[in-house]
């Protein structure tokens, strides 16, 4: 049975070497192989299999000539370390290395070389064979270059553990460990490209974007991750695309269509050369214009799509390179490759065919006819020129240097630099096993393995251990998931003015190491877009929204695509594109165009604007006029007017309204909470006091006046300490109310920000409506008193009847505050105030003109009325109305009882007032006593005499039109007598107004 299968196996290897031939791989003898894996084609020939006959290997074409390159870098660094004194000595490292065409079949093909021969090994048939031409196994593969590729690769390597590094591939989906377990690489994996990418486009303030992706295991994770960073920045993708080399005209003519139709001018493109080279060809027949490239490592140099005559339509491509390496040494190895005498290398004599054109005779393809295109993965990939159909023979003499082409191309060594660095870490975790120390090393109880029979699995074991410096430098050590963390290099195309090649111009790096923010560089002095321009192309949905403005989400649409919005007042946005505007600080505004806060316009009813100028001035004025009055009843005091008037109550009545108009001053300029607790409270003492003053001053006269018999009650009640004493007690109740105010919620300064947007208005905050409603409402009480007492003493005589003077005042005080009342609930801001001092301006300016003027009028004016006898006259006038009403009315009471009595008509007492104004007066005066008073009120002619205990009054009687012919000729006399408490009274109130 085990022969059986040792000849199977043997059957299968001698299969897989027979299909690729001594000319299809590079083979060397060692002590240890490695595998690897290049492709030295771009593909393979499209073949009919109708398996009319046994499947043939299908043929590899378009020959390329980096992926060649990448050939001889293994080969330079697995000499130099055989050459080594130091790394690996005494021990030869070989090669078994076959072409993949960048295809997964033939990648497949030829890693089941690998397995096969490691399986033969492991069967360990040497007793039953005799194999002197035994190759040794494979225990490391370098390679592959596509992440689709490598990822069947790995697929398979991974089932017996045979280490697989990798020198491009970088899709993230190979760092699956549970996946793929054997595979490690040189080139970071994508993920940090994809970060780039979107670092790249925010940097640029683009935000709508198109994606293309080849459509394999490098194209997919790739593009999905950047989807991913793009929705954490708010790029917005147009659209999303699939592309392979291998698409029907059908499939890419669609995909031009929808490029073409896209308003978004950035184009994100993962892919390799192969994959984008139809797309790209198809555009440039178009002569679609105007886009921006985003091209991944994979094709940013490509030599397929990095040409002269794409570069019209792909010129403002920026991409991605991998940091360049040095491999001292390696120009003079790639120039002398020659057929014969790379003797190990199989696909020597394809290269030199391919490089000069013809064909070597004794080749097995005498007449190769091959259309070479290039390739690339970060270095970019290279073909030979097209061909005719038949080539010239080669001479074998040609100089290698005299053509240009990819394979020369060494100033940047990116991939083949991680080739020779992927070759170094095998050898160097080789170098770990061969100098292990027993008990250290990294397997079972500390064992070390034998260099001489080294396993593949061995091998992985120290190769994700590994930790190294390589020839820069620079660390080397495989992270957990089989990784190399790198550096990006940011590339530019730029169309060379020498011979009009394609060049790539580094414009920046890209730092992965550095922490989020700072890890993008870019300078932009260095970039052509298009080949000449400086001036950053425009790819967004939607035109940036100035500041001032927001953006603001058009219903149906991405949201990159967006109308501004103007911001709302009291709101800013100070950057191009904001998202939102935010508000402005409590005591700012925005500006007129939104873009920055101001402070807020501060109102309060000050002193240099207009109207309180004006306020200001009418308070003065009222000082002024008061103090004048003041100073007129000081220097009048002991004229019969001041005297009448009772001039110390006068004088604490102006001295009231002074601080009346004094208080208004208080609500005028910047509130401090000083003055609002002081404002209020002078305000409503002052009126207090000066109603106060009113109503004692009036109702003492009304008592006087109306009292019969002056007794020494009446005396005593009309002294001056008890009225000043009722004075006080009246001010006292509005202290004790100002004084419970201020104590459970004193008034205080307020910025009232909600009443207007723009404006703060400083003012008051009362603390208590209630307190300063009852500090009104018992200033009104004390008003409604005084006009109840002034309107009872509107019919004393002219010096003491203030009253109608009193009654309008007090009118005046109750329209002003009653009308106060809505103007300070529907008024705001400094205009509370100003209602307030205009109301207490009318209120003092309606008590000082109606009490006083008049009386400062009489003693100024009108010297001649302020005397002692003008005085008397008027009291005494008024005392003979009072008595003759009485008596007229005793009269007439007399008369309809001696009427009714006798049944007689006789005749009714007449005066010489008319009939007519016994309507305007129901007690009519006596002809005789009206002319009387007419005559002392004129100036007090004619005196009125007073009996002793007897007032005398000669009356007239007419007979009633009725009775006029009976009685013309009776005559009769009416003897009124008056009491002697009326003559004594009468006395009293003629002397009054001289005490």
């Amino acid at each position: 049975m085990t022969l059986y299968s040792c000849c199977l196996i043997l059957l299968l290897f001698t299969w897989n070497t027979a299909a690729y031939g001594p000319n299809q791989r590079a083979q060397k003898k060692g002590d240890i192989i490695l595998g690897g894996l290049f492709p030295i084609h771009f593909g393979v020939a499209a073949k009919d299999q109708d398996l009319k006959s046994r499947p043939e290997s299908v043929e590899c074409i378009r020959y390329n000539f980096r992926g060649f390159r990448w050939l001889q870098a293994m080969i330079f660094a697995i000499e130099e370390i055989n050459s080594s004194p130091t790394l690996l000595p005494n021990m030869t490292l070989g090669y078994r290395i076959f072409d993949t065409c960048n295809t997964v079949s033939k990648a497949l093909e030829a890693t089941l070389s690998f397995v096969a021969q490691n399986k033969i090994d492991s069967l360990n048939l040497d007793e039953f064979c005799n194999c002197s031409e035994h190759i040794p196994s494979t225990i490391a593969v370098v390679g592959a270059t596509g992440s689709g590729i490598s990822t069947a690769v790995a697929n398979l390597l991974g089932l017996f553990y045979i280490p697989q590094v990798s020198y491009a591939s970088s899709s993230r989906l190979l760092s699956n460990k549970n996946q793929f377990k054997s595979f490690l690489r040189t080139i970071p994996n994508d993920e940090h490209q994809a970060t780039a990418m979107a670092d790249i486009i925010e940097y640029f303030r683009w935000n709508w974007v198109g994606t293309i992706a080849a459509d394999d295991d490098y194209g997919r994770p790739g593009i999905e991750k950047f989807r991913e960073e793009a929705e954490e920045r708010d790029i917005c993708i147009d659209f999303s695309e699939l592309i392979s080399q291998y698409s029907d005209e059908e499939e890419i003519q669609q995909v031009v269509e929808v490029i073409q139709n896209s308003t978004a001018r950035v184009i994100v493109v993962f892919s390799s050369g192969p994959d984008l080279e139809p797309l790209i060809k198809e555009i440039v027949r178009r002569n679609i214009t105007g886009k921006i490239w985003l091209a991944s490592e994979a094709w940013a140099s490509s030599s397929l799509i990095a040409m002269p005559e794409f570069f019209r339509v792909i010129g403002s491509t920026i991409g991605f390179a991998l940091k360049a390496g040095q491999i001292p040494g390696f120009r003079e190895f790639l120039q002398k490759v020659h057929p014969k005498k790379s003797t190990n290398n199989g696909f020597a004599k394809e290269f030199w065919e391919e490089t000069f054109n013809c064909y070597l005779p004794d080749g097995s393809k005498s007449s190769p006819a091959s259309t070479s295109f290039h390739k690339g993965h970060e270095e970019g990939l290279g073909a030979g020129n097209g061909t005719s159909a038949f080539r010239p023979p080669c001479t074998g003499d040609e100089n290698i240097t005299s053509v240009e082409t990819p394979y020369m191309d060494y100033t940047h060594l990116r991939i083949s630099y991680n080739v020779y660095l992927a070759v170094y870490s095998i050898a160097h975790a080789l170098q770990d096993i061969y100098t292990c120390t027993p008990g250290k090393g990294l397997f079972t109880n500390g064992s070390c393995a034998d260099i001489k029979k080294v396993e593949a699995w061995q091998v992985l074991k120290h190769l994700r251990h590994l930790n190294f410096t390589n020839n820069m430098g620079e660390q080397v050590d495989f992270d957990e998931f089989g990784d190399l963390v790198g550096n990006y290099s940011i590339i530019n195309w730029h169309l060379s003015p020498e011979d009009g090649s394609v060049v790539f111009e580094e414009v920046g790096h890209y730092n992965v190491y550095a922490k989020k923010g700072e890890r993008l560089f870019i300078n932009e002095n260095k970039i052509l877009w298009g080949g000449f321009s400086k001036e950053v192309p425009f790819s967004n949905c939607s035109r940036d929204c100035l500041p001032g403005t927001r953006k603001g989400i058009i219903e149906g649409e991405p949201t990159c695509c967006f109308e501004c919005v103007d911001c709302p007042d009291g709101e800013y946005s100070d950057e191009t594109d904001a998202s939102a505007c935010d508000k402005c600080p409590e005591d700012y505004w925005s500006s007129e165009n939104h873009t920055s806060c101001i402070p807020k316009q501060i109102e309060f009813l000050a002193w240099t604007e207009p109207f309180g100028i004006a306020l200001t001035l009418f308070a003065v004025l009222g000082i002024f006029l008061t103090s004048f009055v003041l100073g007129v009843f000081t220097k009048f005091r002991n004229t019969p007017i001041v005297k009448a008037t009772n001039r110390e109550l006068s004088y604490l009545l102006l001295f009231s309204l002074l601080c009346c108009f004094s208080s208004s001053l208080f609500f005028i300029g910047e509130p401090q909470n000083w003055t609002c607790r002081l404002r209020q409270p002078a305000f409503g003492i002052s009126f207090v006091l000066c109603i106060s003053c009113i109503l004692v001053k009036t109702n003492r006269v009304l008592l006087v006046f109306e009292a019969k018999i002056p007794t020494s009650l009446h005396r005593k009640w009309w002294g001056l300490n008890l009225q000043f004493l009722l004075v006080f007690l009246c001010t006292f109740v509005q202290i004790v109310i100002c004084v419970i105010w201020l104590y459970t919620a004193p008034p205080s300064s307020y910025r009232n920000h909600e009443l207007e947007d723009e404006i703060i208005f400083i003012t008051c905050h009362e603390g208590s409506l209630m307190a300063l409603g009852f500090l009104i409402g018992y200033t009104c009480l004390l008003a409604a008193i005084c006009f109840f007492f002034a309107f009872k003493s509107r019919k004393l005589p002219e010096n003491f009847n203030e009253a109608k003077f009193i009654t309008f005042s007090m009118l005046i005080f109750f329209i002003v505050w009653i009308s106060f009342i809505p103007a300070y609930a529907s008024t705001y801001g400094k205009f509370v105030s100003a209602v307030e001092v205009i109301a207490i301006l009318a209120a003092s300016f309606g008590l000082l003109a109606c009490i006083f003027f008049n009386k400062v009028y009489i003693i100024l004016f009108k010297p001649s009325r302020n005397t002692i006898e003008e005085v008397r006259c008027s009291t005494a006038a008024h005392a003979f109305k009072v008595a003759a009403r009485a008596t007229l009315r005793r009269s007439n009471v007399s008369r309809k009882r001696s009427n009714s009595l006798g049944g007689s008509t006789g005749s009714t007492p007449s005066s010489s007032i008319s009939s007519k104004s016994n309507h305007e007066d129901p007690f009519p005066l006596p002809a005789s006593a009206e002319r009387q008073r007419q005559q002392q009120q004129r100036g007090c002619k004619q005196k009125v005499s007073f009996g002793s205990g007897t007032v005398t009054l000669s009356l007239s009687f007419e007979e009633p039109q009725k009775n006029a012919m009976a009685n013309r000729n009776v005559k009769r006399r009416n003897s009124l007598e008056a009491q002697n408490s009326d003559d004594s009274l009468m006395r009293h109130r003629a002397l009054l107004p001289l005490q």
